[in-house]
Parts: structure tokens; C-alpha cells; sequence
């Protein structure tokens, strides 16, 4: 089926940016979107963005507020989330999941963790 990797959290200062990782293996060419997640401790998941392979871009307004971008890597079977001006309530574990065609299937990675600091 597919498998998702994601990396490049960490530990910054408010202010500050990083730029995670969703990288997918297996059989990717069933992926029809990307979509990334984050869930704080005690929270519910919150949707961030999404980009499909029909190039539509969809953010949470409300959470990225013109602070992040999503991207597509097609050469590496990859899709980033830059993240910009980060502040303390970004912290969370950070999940991207792909759609696939042909069924309802949604395939998660086992998520990375970002922690913004004041």
C-alpha cells in the first residue's frame, strides 16, 4: 500500500520557522492528495492544509493565517509544510496522510513533533 515518513520537526523559538517533511513509498501513484494534521496533548486534531495532485490547495485559514505553505516535490514522492512565524500555540504533533484512489482508504504517518518556545 503507501507508507508516510515525516520529518523535519524540532524545537524553536517563537518567531522562528521550520520545514516538514511528508515523504511516501509504495505504491504512490494511487495518491490523489496530501493532507497534513497537528494534534496538541489534550486537543482534538486540527486539519492544516491539503494539496492534491489536481494542484488544489486548501489551508485552515483560521490556524495558518498566510504563516505556511504547502508544496509538492514530485521527484521525490514528497509534499512540505513550511512553516513561518511560529508561535508557542504551533506546538503539536504534526501527521500527514494521503488519499488514494479507489476506495476510502487514508494511510498516516507516525507524525513529528514540533514545539515553539516563547
Amino acid at each position: 500500500q503507501v507508507q508516510l515518513v515525516e520529518s523535519g520537526g524540532g524545537l524553536v523559538q517563537a518567531g522562528g520557522s521550520l520545514r516538514l517533511s511528508c515523504a511516501a513509498s509504495g505504491r504512490t501513484f494511487t495518491i490523489i492528495a496530501i493532507d497534513w494534521f497537528r494534534q496538541a496533548p489534550g486537543k482534538e486534531r486540527e486539519f492544516v492544509a491539503r494539496l492534491t495532485w489536481g494542484d488544489s490547495i486548501t489551508y485552515n485559514e483560521d490556524l495558518v493565517k498566510g504563516r505556511f505553505t504547502i508544496s509538492r516535490d514530485n521527484a521525490k514522492d514528497t509534499v512540505n509544510l513550511q512553516m513561518n512565524s511560529l508561535k508557542p500555540e504551533d506546538t503539536a504533533v504534526y501527521y500527514c496522510a494521503a488519499q488514494v484512489q479507489g476506495g476510502s482508504n487514508t494511510y498516516w504517518g507516525q507524525g513529528t513533533q514540533v514545539t515553539v518556545s516563547s
